[in-house]
């Protein structure tokens, strides 16, 4: 591959749109989420399912549940996105997670709604 076509993928790749925004994963069985957030929603949900599968998910109930009710009974489900635009300014990361606090304060997944642990 020559530098300049090295260079053309790395610009494309820089211009690339990813989703940003929050999400949960509900537990269709029990209906229990988890709220988060990421720059890129696709590659992150990616990353869950991995871990989750791999059984090395951070959260030990959810990976309970995962293994105990099956890929099948849980789903991705984004409740934001952010619209990206030209500006270099915006920190994305901030905002998507501002956007997470508020889903959280609302949707208050703690005990037996979600996944999530109240901070005191």
């Amino acid at each position: 591959m020559t530098s300049t076509n090295q260079k053309a993928l790395k610009e494309a790749f820089r211009q690339k749109k990813f989703r940003i925004g929050v999400f949960q994963l509900r537990n269709l069985t029990n209906q229990k989420i988890l709220i988060g957030s990421n720059v890129n929603l696709d590659a992150y949900w990616n990353r869950m399912r991995s871990e989750l599968k791999l059984g090395a998910f951070r959260n030990a109930e959810l990976q309970q549940e995962w293994n105990e009710f099956g890929e099948t009974s849980f789903a991705f489900e984004i409740l934001a996105e952010i619209q990206q635009d030209e500006s270099q300014a915006r920190n994305y990361a901030r905002e998507a997670k501002e956007l997470e606090k508020l889903h959280v304060d609302e949707l208050q997944p703690f005990g037996e709604r979600g996944y999530h642990f109240k901070k005191i």
